[in-house]
This record gives structure tokens, sequence and C-alpha cells, in this order.
């Protein structure tokens, strides 16, 4: 049958797949797999053969036309990615539009997502939440996300990788000043962790890389009591773990004034 499967997997925990993902992994013509390797264990562990096709970043576009090519002959397809739902985050999007083009008929089969299991565990508001993906490792590009989220009122999700944690809780405090904010490690998996902190407390506490693992960074949306009374020497503080972490003092006495709308110069007098 001509029909593109939206597959969920597991996010960790390999007893998290469903019963209809496993008949369905079993019963198509082949499978795209973000990575093929990461894609064999799975398939391996439940005694699954299936012939894949490698569908990631940077074959995506003629990689989809052969995807989609094969389903208009008449095969059947599950795309699937290395761990949760495909075409969140993930090249799979560009594949439902593709399939939108030529009209193949697309069914989804849910399974475990980073996202929601996050939030759930959070303790942070859930009724209304927007999905920010990665962060970009471009400067400029991050500062004007954030910048762009500084009046969300909705609860805000992130991705992180373990190597970048260190700049974005910097930069999350920078940006937002001192708010609530869940640290989700490694869902699922063995080593699971649900840090429920604030930015500013995370960014003291976690910037030296220590933390590990798949993250997923839950944020607290603008309220109405975000407004902090800061005194000068809260801003000196600040400053100086700014400092401490390679920034130049006029930088650190910058974005302290930043967070806490005290002086900068003021600020500058009492470092040097």
């Amino acid at each position: 049958m001509s029909i593109l499967y939206v597959v969920g997997t597991p996010i960790g925990n390999l007893g998290d797949i469903s019963e209809r993902a496993l008949e369905t992994l079993e019963q198509v013509d082949f499978i795209a797999a973000e990575d093929t390797r990461v894609t064999l264990k799975l398939l391996n562990h439940f005694g699954i053969k299936k012939p894949m096709v490698s569908y990631f970043e940077h074959n995506k576009e003629y990689r989809g036309q052969i995807i989609c090519d094969r389903i208009k002959a008449g095969e059947s397809c599950a795309i699937v990615t290395d761990a949760g739902m495909p075409c969140i985050s993930d090249p799979g999007e560009l594949l439902i539009k593709q399939c939108e083009e030529y009209s193949i008929k697309t069914v989804v089969v849910p399974g475990p997502s980073a996202v929601i299991s996050a939030l759930c565990v959070s303790g942070l508001a859930t009724g209304r939440f927007c999905f920010e993906g990665f962060l970009s490792v471009n400067k400029k590009s991050r500062t004007e996300h954030l910048e762009s989220l500084l009046n969300e009122t909705r609860t805000m999700i992130f991705y992180e990788a373990p190597h970048k944690l260190p700049n974005t809780l910097s930069d999350l405090y920078k940006t937002f000043g001192e708010r609530k904010l869940t640290i989700a490690r490694e869902l699922t998996k063995l080593h699971e962790e649900i840090i429920r902190t604030t930015t500013k407390e995370a960014y003291e506490k976690f910037s030296d890389g220590s933390l590990k693992g798949e993250i997923v960074l839950i944020l607290e949306g603008k309220t109405d009591v975000d407004e902090v009374e800061y005194v000068l020497s809260d801003a000196v503080k600040m400053a100086e773990k700014f400092i401490s972490d390679g920034m130049r003092p006029t930088d650190a006495a910058k974005e302290a004034a930043k967070i806490t709308k005290i002086r900068k110069n003021d600020i500058y007098k009492e470092l040097v």
C-alpha cells in the first residue's frame, strides 16, 4: 500500500515502543532512518529484518525524492528518527511536505516525545507552551532568538547538547534574569535526572559543563512578578561571576546592568 508511516521510537528505554509501532515496522516494505546503525540496533532487539535507506539532514532533498518515487510505485515506508517522533526538529519535516506534493497518504504511529515528556515532569505550567528547538551556535542568531522571547508568557522548551549547555545557561540568565528553569536530562534512561531550579542557580552550578547526556530545558514564561528588585551589591556579584567566566569587566558590567537595571558605570566603579 502506498503510504508513508511516521513512527515514533523510544527516546531511551526500549520498553516504551508500542505494539503498533512494531507491527508497522514489520509490515512496511522499507524504513527511512536518520541513522541506519541506530535503527538497526532497535530492529535487531525486536527481531525485525527490513531494508533501510538513510534519510538525514544532508541528503534529505534527493533522498526524499527517491523515497516518494518508491511509495508512488506501490511500496510502503516507515520514517523513524534516532529517538522519539520524526519530523520534530528533524529533516522528516521536509519529507511530509514532499508527500503532500505527490498526494501520498501519511499515517502517524505516535510514540515517545522528549518535548512532552520533559514538560510533564517540569513542574511548570503545561496549559500553554511553545517548543523552540535547538538554539543556534551563532551568537548573533542565538541572541536574536532569545530576545524575541522576552515577553513570551507561555512555558518555553528547548533542546540542548551537553557541550553547548554552559553557554546556553549563561545566555538564558543574561536574557531573562532569574526565572524558574527545569533541566530534564537523559529522559527514560538509566541516569534520568529532573533538576528543578532557576536560571540563576543553574548558571552558577552547571556552567562548568558537569551535566552530560541528552538535555531538554523548560523555561518559565514571563509573569507579572518577573521584575526583581536588585541592589548594587547584587549587580556587582553578578558581574564578578561573568568575569570569572572569562568576560571583560566592561562587558560584565554591561550584562549585569541589563539584568538588574542598575547603571553600568556604577557597577563598573565597584568592580575596579
